[in-house]
């Protein structure tokens, strides 16, 4: 996703146009059970265990905030593309959360403040990642948490954000280093839907 919508690797894509056929990638729509059920477990342990106020920043069509709503935790999602909003909607219609068109540096909640903040593959493609990470953490609850799915795409000319770059924007926000943790995610086919070589992880940071 960039600041305009979805929630995969593209600067410059547009969002609204691909809405349409986002879910036919195995990672995006969710639709295979294997696929589906290692998402749900990932997303098990990485969320409160206690149900919460998570905020799907770069939702797309709400995948990962049906799966988090289905774990009881309640959801605002947020993304610029009107077309992914409408399918988000759709696929949460009669849960507890709410939808809103919104660019993911600055995401329009106003004061409130969330347990979680959640976002895949969208933070690499922000400009000055390490602002936008001070500002999302000021959206958090003291003991909230971030979780971010990133990575690093191609073998030519890389695009992303390595681990190791986050974790080094994320530290100086943290009172205790062992509050960070970094989850390799790249060999784990199921989440995928097929084998991948680049580098894709997850870092969880508690405040």
């Amino acid at each position: 996703m960039v600041s305009d919508g979805g929630t995969h690797a593209g600067v410059g894509v547009d969002w609204d146009a691909e809405s349409g056929t986002f879910d036919e990638e195995p990672d995006h729509g969710l639709r295979d059970p294997e696929v589906r059920g290692a998402w749900a477990a990932r997303l098990r342990d990485w969320l409160p265990e206690k149900p919460g106020d998570l905020l799907d920043v770069g939702c797309g069509t709400g995948s990962l905030s049906l799966m988090a709503s289905e774990q009881g935790h309640r959801v605002t999602g947020v993304d610029l593309a009107p077309g992914m909003i409408d399918r988000a909607r759709a696929k949460l219609a009669g849960r507890d959360a709410v939808f809103l068109r919104g660019d993911a540096v600055a995401p329009p909640v106003g004061e409130q403040r969330f347990d979680v903040l959640l976002s895949r593959h969208v933070l690499w493609t922000l400009p000055d990642p390490g602002r936008v990470l001070r500002h999302w953490r000021g959206l958090l609850r003291p003991g909230g948490r971030l979780v971010l799915v990133e990575g690093v795409w191609g073998t030519v000319s890389p695009i992303g954000i390595s681990a190791e770059r986050l974790a080094t924007l994320l530290r100086p926000l943290l009172s205790d280093p062992a509050d960070l943790r970094v989850e390799p995610l790249s060999a784990d086919a199921r989440l995928w839907g097929r084998d991948v070589e680049d580098e894709r992880y997850a870092v969880v940071a508690r405040f």
